[in-house]
């Protein structure tokens, strides 16, 4: 499974940062970095709830 992110749609709000820091990084511009974006399995749950969460609809899960 992997995250990503449509740049063109995120405003930076952060809360995908607020759910998973180690994975999300707002950065100064308000764009957001994804670190280590293939997700193990186990990480499923809390992905899924940054992508739903997400107040842009920006974000989104591939298998």
């Amino acid at each position: 499974m992997r995250v990503e992110v449509d740049h063109g749609k995120c405003t930076g709000h952060g809360i995908c940062e607020s759910i998973a820091e180690d994975v999300f990084e707002v950065q100064d511009d308000g764009s957001v970095v994804i670190h280590d974006a293939a997700r193990p399995d186990d990480d499923r749950d809390r992905m899924r709830r940054a992508v739903t969460q997400c107040p842009a609809a920006a974000l989104r899960l591939m298998d």
